[in-house]
């Protein structure tokens, strides 16, 4: 069985666009967001304990002849106690060569032996008199510490976006019809 077919004729529009004297426009803007930061300070805590340097010269004065009030007074007591016994002793020797020495007829020849023996020339020694040992001076030193402790604090952020600017204007053409669209039925062939 055969179709029938039909033939048509279409004409298309036709049409002449002029552009207006406003042509479009777009502007868009993005205004910045409003942006808070806020950054607090760290939180720091130091602990010290202090460094303690000791130095004892009490060794070097004491070899200088340097002493406190205590050891001085010790020291000078000794000294006395010494000096008496000493004085004591001389005494009883020169006592005792009086004693031996009277009967040969030396008569006062024993007196002026015994001061030229207790008050002949005496030789002062010049030298230098003080020169500290190596280890007179006893030095401690303890180290300080120093602990630190630091606790950072957040930043505070406040954002704010803002919503872009948009600003359309479109344009105008205006138009005009040369040729409307139209069909028409040529024939219909079986």
């Amino acid at each position: 069985m055969m179709m029938p077919q039909i033939q048509l004729q279409i004409n298309d529009i036709k049409m002449n666009l002029q552009p207006a004297a406003v042509t479009g426009q777009q502007v868009i803007k993005q205004p910045q967001a409003d942006l808070k930061i806020e950054q607090p300070a760290a939180i720091i805590e130091m602990h010290t304990t202090n460094s303690e340097l000791r130095i004892d010269q009490s060794r070097m004065w004491q070899e200088m002849g340097l002493l406190s009030p205590m050891k001085s007074v010790a020291k000078y007591a000794q000294d006395g106690k010494q000096a008496n016994l000493d004085f004591i002793a001389q005494t009883a020797r020169e006592g005792d060569q009086m004693m031996l020495m009277s009967g040969k007829g030396q008569g006062f020849s024993i007196g002026q032996t015994i001061a030229k023996q207790n008050h002949g020339p005496q030789d002062t020694p010049v030298n230098i008199t003080f020169i500290p040992s190596g280890d007179a001076i006893d030095i401690h030193f303890t180290k300080g510490t120093l602990d630190i402790n630091v606790r950072r604090q957040e930043p505070r952020i406040s954002a704010q976006v803002n919503k872009p600017i948009h600003q359309y204007t479109p344009s105008k053409v205006s138009y005009t019809m040369l040729q409307r669209p139209s069909v028409h039925l040529i024939d219909v062939i079986k």
